[in-house]
């Protein structure tokens, strides 16, 4: 969730004193780390999802305002593009039946937004990227109303001085030019929650940052953008240079960039914070009149909000979090690699294999990071968003894997000793994990679905490549509205 801004244009004298207070922050953010109460005893996870409108046509609805109004639900807001919208579950333990909970309340909350938005003449869809999107739907013009949104693209655009450019190169190849960041609006994700104890926050982390490029090979879904057919998981691509605020010599020069998969393992969630504040300046200068050293003095919870807010433009893949909920202050991983859809129990079925595997390799005696490089796991994560399902990986003691073997024969038992550690129902443990088996048996994900459904439609139906995008979406809503899984949906 993001924070409202209202400030327009941005001083000299704004960008100053906000860069002292972030630094004031990171002050005191280290004294909380040493011997603040941290709320961990039992850790909650949370999801969001983000959302896809499109008309009866299959082409995206810039109806996000009107949905919203209609439909008065606090767990849901706007996010970039008009045409989406971001379901924020409420947070729970996923002990017992917890993912039978989330499937429950995530059914009914969509089954309500759906409601809306067919009165609006729109259907929603959980997708990676609309298959349907093209260059005139991605424009400025369709940034939603939210000033947040518009001061974000105006400082975006100001630090990189020139037009942003994509060059994706995939099955196809795509090469364009934008004037804002309204092509990350065709990035539509599930961000996974997962609160820490701050003495074990960076095992999370590394562990999360080690199996980035598994979850993304096995749950890719976003194989098109502007009629091409890319990478099985463009959405990264597209994230990834839609808001690169660096100029070609910026490049040059290893600036890094505000997508950001990282550099290193960690030793401590500081060293996350300490990175953004020393590499990024500030995009959104904003300031609040609390005092974070004063407050943690009287025996307080600080904000911190300057350094929240300029965390939260800072887009690591895996993100931390600091945060306060009934008045005490908790960590989280924000896991960001994954696309939204295909069905809601796809969506728990990745979240399931996630939490257990990251809490297992966490928590284990001889720490994944410590046998694998970071550069190896960050060209995994590449790798994987390439060729999603049949990537290659490198893995400890394994070497070059086809990364279903690699699921199939070492993850999955780890994800289930991983959700047996979190008291996760074993029958809800078999059925969500039994779906990532299948998916991985069959070597089906949602990416496969569409590129064999475009294909099917192209050559036996003989359609050009738009009315193949048209028709395989209308499907694949159809399909998505039987909440069973993707590897089960028949390709005609």
């Amino acid at each position: 969730m993001g924070t409202e801004v209202g400030q327009i244009a941005f001083t000299r004298a704004d960008r100053i004193r906000y860069r002292q207070k972030v630094r004031r922050c990171l002050d005191v953010f280290a004294l909380m780390l040493d011997d603040f109460g941290f709320d961990a005893e039992r850790p909650m996870t949370g999801l969001e999802i983000e959302l896809n409108l499109v008309d009866a046509e299959a082409e995206p609805a810039m109806r996000n305002e009107e949905i919203l109004a209609n439909l008065g639900d606090p767990m849901f807001q706007t996010e970039l593009g008009q045409f989406n919208l971001e379901l924020n579950a409420r947070p729970r333990l996923i002990e017992g039946t917890g993912f039978a909970d989330y499937e429950r309340d995530l059914g009914a909350s969509l089954g309500r937004v759906e409601d809306r938005a067919v009165k609006a003449d729109a259907s929603v869809i959980l997708i990676g990227i609309l298959p349907t999107l093209t260059a005139r739907h991605l424009v400025v013009d369709n940034i939603s109303l939210n000033e947040r949104y518009r001061v974000l693209n105006d400082q975006i655009v100001a630090a990189r001085g020139e037009d942003i450019e994509m060059d994706i190169r995939g099955v196809e190849r795509l090469h364009t030019q934008t004037d804002s960041i309204a092509p990350e609006a065709a990035c539509t994700s599930i961000q996974l929650h997962l609160q820490v104890a701050p003495d074990n926050f960076a095992s999370y982390w590394n562990a999360s940052q080690a199996i980035a490029g598994i979850q993304v090979a096995i749950g890719a879904n976003s194989p098109y953008l502007y009629e091409r057919h890319l990478w099985a998981e463009t959405r990264v691509a597209v994230f990834e240079q839609a808001t690169d605020t660096r100029p070609d010599e910026l490049k040059a020069q290893g600036v890094r960039p505000r997508v950001w998969f990282g550099e290193r393992w960690i030793t401590s969630i500081f060293d996350l914070f300490e990175e953004n504040v020393r590499y990024f300046p500030p995009l959104l200068p904003i300031c609040e009149d609390e005092d974070p050293a004063e407050v943690l003095h009287r025996g307080g919870v600080p904000r911190l909000s300057e350094l929240r807010l300029h965390n939260g433009t800072v887009y690591r893949w895996n993100r931390p979090v600091y945060d306060i909920m009934n008045g005490r202050p908790h960590l989280r991983v924000e896991n960001r690699v994954l696309p939204a859809g295909p069905t809601v129990v796809d969506m728990l079925a990745n979240a399931a294999f996630y939490f257990g595997l990251a809490r297992e390799l966490a928590e284990a005696d001889w720490p994944i990071w410590s046998q694998l490089t970071f550069s190896a796991a960050e060209e995994n994560f590449h790798s994987a968003a390439r060729r999603g399902i049949d990537a290659t990986v490198y893995w400890p003691r394994l070497g070059e894997v086809r990364v279903t073997d690699l699921v199939l024969d070492v993850l999955l038992p780890k994800a289930a000793v991983g959700l047996d550690r979190f008291g996760v129902a074993p029958s809800e443990r078999d059925r969500l994990l039994g779906v990532i088996e299948q998916r991985c048996r069959l070597r089906r994900n949602g990416a496969v679905w569409q590129a064999r459904t475009v294909r099917a439609a192209e050559h036996n139906l003989g359609l050009a490549r738009p009315a193949a995008l048209h028709r395989m979406l209308q499907r694949y809503g159809e399909l998505q509205r039987t909440n069973e899984p993707v590897h089960t949906w028949p390709i005609e």
